[in-house]
């Protein structure tokens, strides 16, 4: 059930309880951002990287904040199907874990005074609505995601807020287009949330965590899952066809051959071999994102 059969060194442990593998669904954003405010004539190197160490220490934090309240609230136990998480296998206490989290979320406030002097007060509004929601996710009086609004949380975070943001901060400005453009970078993240509430469903059912696959069933998880693939086809197509980027915006699609094992995966299997369908998706996420911003800048 666990990746790991052995306990890792402390720096181990640390490493991954930040989960590294997920850290492409916050560096494909900013990437998709920047790559939009470079075709628009504003890309500035430094607001951007600024806006990719903010957006990763963010989303560090939410997953240090997930791995101390998935366990507290029983979400991870024995029982767990996916890769083995810190807290729950004791190789940190619970409280290091909740302040590695709170220090994240402090880092990234920090970060953000800077981004705030050249984009001015709707990022602090932005950053601190991002960060009480990553802190949201799994805790907190109503978790987002123990009441079936972490798709909801995934699309607008790493969709509109973080290619939005990463532009906003270098351009001064936000276009429909821009929000439009992040729609299959948000979308991809929830594709990969489905495959994680697939396989976690029962766990997650037993522990009250009620998902919309725990919500709606299995099959419902599957049919995200495509139509998050779907529309991540059709989107570049209009932003081509309704001359809001170059032809080179279908670059993207050179990656959705990476889509079909994953979706077979998803589509005939369950429990632990899911995890397999998690790390192709990542990997189509990253070269889907690395495509689409390289035909976004032209």
């Amino acid at each position: 059930m666990s990746e790991l059969a052995s306990k890792p060194s402390a720096l181990g442990a640390w490493l991954l309880a930040t989960r590294p593998k997920t850290l492409v669904a916050g560096v494909v954003p900013v990437s998709v951002g920047s790559a939009l405010a470079f075709r628009a004539g504003g890309f500035h190197w430094l607001p951007a990287l600024a806006a990719l160490v903010g957006a990763l220490l963010i989303q560090v934090g939410t997953n240090l904040a997930n791995d101390y309240y998935d366990f507290r609230r029983g979400a991870d136990t024995s029982a767990r199907l996916g890769p083995a998480r810190a807290t729950q296998q004791g190789w940190l206490a619970p409280k290091s874990v909740l302040g590695g989290a709170l220090a994240c979320f402090g880092l990234a406030m920090l970060v953000g005074l800077y981004l705030v002097a050249v984009a001015g007060a709707p990022i602090l509004v932005v950053g601190l609505v991002s960060i009480a929601a990553g802190y949201a996710y799994t805790g907190g009086p109503f978790p987002l995601a123990y009441h079936g609004l972490g798709d909801v949380f995934v699309l607008v975070f790493f969709g509109f807020v973080a290619v939005g943001g990463t532009y906003f901060v270098q351009v001064g400005s936000l276009t429909p287009t821009v929000l439009f453009a992040a729609v299959p970078v948000g979308l991809l993240g929830v594709a990969l949330l489905a495959v994680n509430n697939t396989r976690d469903a029962g766990t997650d059912a037993a522990a009250g965590k009620r998902t919309l696959v725990v919500r709606w069933g299995v099959g419902f998880g599957r049919a995200e899952y495509l139509a998050c693939l779907a529309l991540s086809v059709l989107v570049p197509v209009i932003l081509v066809v309704t001359q809001r980027a170059s032809g080179w915006a279908l670059l993207a699609l050179i990656a959705l051959p990476l889509a079909i094992a994953p979706a077979r995966r998803l589509l005939t299997q369950s429990g632990p071999t899911l995890n397999q369908a998690l790390a192709e998706t990542a990997r189509l996420q990253l070269v889907y994102g690395f495509l689409y911003a390289v035909g976004l800048a032209q």
